[in-house]
């Protein structure tokens, strides 16, 4: 007596799976299996399970959260000033105490977010663009063009980047919170145009590379279509640990007074303050630079977490 798929009846046990556990037992039946994450969420479940980078999270989001909102938070103009509340150690009425103009430092910590953070974030992003876009056509060209692009970014890393971050910003007329954010980025694209062009080189190589090409798709398409999508894991990674650095080199421009001009709350700027006034208050130094520790460690632990997520060799580590 024969039956048909259809006929074939099966308990339900209590297992994790329900009624596919006993299915699969059972010779001809076919059942569905699971359905697989994405990338995306395979990214995401790997992130969940990495304490240290959601609170590297936390902090960035905490940090960006302060200074959306400073205008509506209930605290001092962060440039009012009051000298007879000048230089006060941490209190009640001032948790950071006060600075030399009689200005309450937790006010302008908080505002200083405003600047220094999407500062940070925005030269990153600009950067890794640019460079990024650079790097592509140089891999993937090859020639003189790949040699052009490729000695210019060797000529620029060769210097240090706070000293060539400060002629730059001296030869664009002086102080100033752009001129800083233009000088770091200029430091900063080679190292994202070299990652681009190793990546390019190694995918180009590829299979799918070869059939596209011999099949006549055009270089453009070749290069947007079929490479650049598979390099968006170092990239992002590298992305994210680099907010910290740009955050702490524009904040050492702003530190030797080549960065964001007073009375703007910046937290390079208030650092440099603070350190004029010397360790007896040592609060004014402190706020700040307490503040820049907090967000590139929040932001080395995200990036931590982030690389072994997009990373499959390295999930469930």
């Amino acid at each position: 007596m024969t039956f048909s798929t259809g006929q074939i009846a099966v308990d339900r046990p209590r297992t994790r799976f329900g009624a596919a556990d006993a299915a699969l037992e059972l010779p001809g039946v076919i059942v569905p299996g699971r359905k697989a994450r994405s990338p995306l969420g395979d990214a995401v479940h790997t992130m969940r399970r990495k304490p240290l980078a959601m609170v590297g999270l936390g902090i960035l989001f905490g940090w960006l959260s302060l200074g959306i909102l400073a205008p509506v938070l209930p605290i001092q103009d962060p440039n009012f000033q009051d000298l007879s509340q000048k230089l006060l150690g941490p209190s009640a009425a001032h948790p950071l105490g006060t600075d030399d103009l009689g200005r309450d430092m937790i006010s302008r910590v908080i505002w200083g977010a405003r600047v220094s953070v999407p500062a940070g974030i925005l030269v990153i992003a600009l950067t890794g663009v640019v460079g990024c876009l650079v790097g592509a056509i140089a891999g993937y060209t090859g020639g003189i063009v790949d040699n052009a692009i490729m000695r210019t970014a060797d000529a620029i890393l060769s210097f240090p980047s706070i000293i060539l971050a400060m002629a730059i910003t001296a030869a664009r007329g002086g102080p100033g919170l752009s001129n800083a954010l233009l000088a770091v980025a200029i430091v900063l694209w080679p190292e994202y145009a070299r990652l681009m062009r190793g990546q390019v080189l190694a995918i180009r190589a590829n299979e799918y590379v070869t059939a596209a090409e011999s099949i006549g798709a055009g270089r453009g398409r070749i290069l947007f279509r079929h490479i650049l999508p598979s390099t968006d894991a170092p990239v992002i990674v590298k992305a994210t640990l680099d907010v910290g650095a740009a955050i702490v080199l524009t904040a050492g421009l702003s530190f030797i007074g080549l960065g964001a001009v007073p009375p703007d709350p910046e937290w390079g700027a208030m650092i440099k303050q603070g350190a004029d006034k010397g360790l007896q208050y040592w609060w004014y130094a402190a706020a700040p630079g307490l503040a820049i520790m907090s967000v590139v460690m929040g932001l080395n632990f995200f990036g931590d977490g982030l690389r072994d997520a997009l990373d499959p060799r390295r999930r469930g580590r």
